[in-house]
């Protein structure tokens, strides 16, 4: 990688995600350009006011334009001449996959589609491409090893995902763009989704409204603080995959391809929680008690989610350490600030 300083591009800058790295990034003296559609899946002013605490900096800089639309990111990219790319940008959520599919053929695919094309051309030092834990589908594997299969996605959603996972493995392999395509595990924190778990647990205890506990409460997840994984994140941008380059894995295994400069790599802590469990943590941050509503499992949900962090340990020396208590007492302190108190 070059020098200290660096370009670097993020798709999906005003998103939660996004936002978080282009901050920290910021922070760290790099130069950001940001690339958002600013879609209405979600409350847009929300992401508004994200990209408003970025736009002060004289080293962001910023698109708005879908990545279906190959001309305008093509251009972004060119303009900018980025060392690193970090694409985020998609569109996320499994139970909205059902509802709209459509919309994640045009994202997740077209607009993965498109960037890999940009890329082709232009070139970069290193390609992150954001995935999701919901690749491991119908695994039965525990805790889930980047090495374990990956061909059961039980959701539109995950498919998408696993397709942009193998058209960057193309993509790496024939025109030798370095990828790291990098496993997110239930991720949360201030500024996250309000069609997130914690956001609406927050939300409708706060109101006094009940909250939806799908799964009868018996599912559980490997939650990861933002922080923790930006500082992942961080980390993974100065190593990109080297072809014929694996690195020693201490009761694991790189993922690297054979055949490309490519690999797959979770970022969660390995200690997944119940949902009850979770929800218990909520109300105590809250001092309320949650009304609940008891549901079955919905279509496209895994039970259980659970990260080897043993490759992200290997090849950056960090794993995710927020506990789930501290993690959860940081979002509801960030909720009330920015929405305001009950009844104030």
């Amino acid at each position: 990688m070059r020098g200290d300083r660096m370009k670097i591009f993020i798709t999906g800058s005003a998103g939660f995600i996004g936002y978080h790295l282009a901050r920290r990034l910021l922070a760290d003296g790099h130069s950001v350009h940001g690339y958002d559609g600013m879609t209405s899946y979600y409350d847009v002013s929300l992401k508004r006011a994200r990209l408003a605490l970025l736009t002060p900096s004289a080293a962001f800089s910023f698109t708005e334009a879908l990545l279906e639309d190959r001309a305008a990111l093509e251009a972004a990219i060119r303009g900018f001449a980025p060392d690193v790319v970090v694409h985020l940008a998609a569109q996320a959520g499994v139970r909205y996959s059902i509802e709209a599919p459509q919309t994640y053929i045009d994202s997740n695919l077209t607009g993965t589609f498109n960037l890999l094309e940009v890329l082709r051309h232009t070139g970069t030092q290193h390609l992150l491409m954001a995935s999701t834990s919901s690749v491991y589908g119908g695994n039965e594997h525990s805790p889930f090893d980047e090495v374990d299969r990956t061909d059961f996605p039980i959701s539109l959603y995950a498919a998408t995902k696993k397709a942009g996972e193998a058209m960057s493995h193309a993509y790496a392999h024939l025109f030798e763009v370095p990828t790291t395509c990098f496993r997110f595990f239930t991720v949360y924190g201030p500024w996250g989704r309000p069609d997130m778990a914690l956001f609406k647990f927050v939300s409708a205890i706060a109101a006094g409204e009940p909250i939806d506990i799908y799964g009868e409460g018996q599912m559980q997840r490997d939650f990861t603080y933002v922080d923790d994984l930006v500082d992942a994140l961080v980390r993974l941008i100065a190593v990109p995959p080297e072809r014929g380059k694996p690195v020693a894995v201490t009761g694991g295994a790189d993922s690297l391809s054979p055949v490309a400069p490519w690999r797959s790599v979770n970022i969660g802590g390995g200690h997944p929680m119940g949902l009850l469990p979770f929800v218990e943590t909520v109300e105590k941050a809250l001092g309320k008690q949650a009304l609940r509503n008891m549901l079955p499992m919905q279509q496209g949900d895994v039970k259980d989610t659970h990260a080897s962090p043993a490759l992200l340990q290997a090849l950056t020396g960090f794993a995710p350490q927020t506990s789930v208590e501290a993690g959860v007492a940081a979002f509801v302190d960030w909720y009330f600030d920015y929405y305001g108190q009950p009844g104030a």
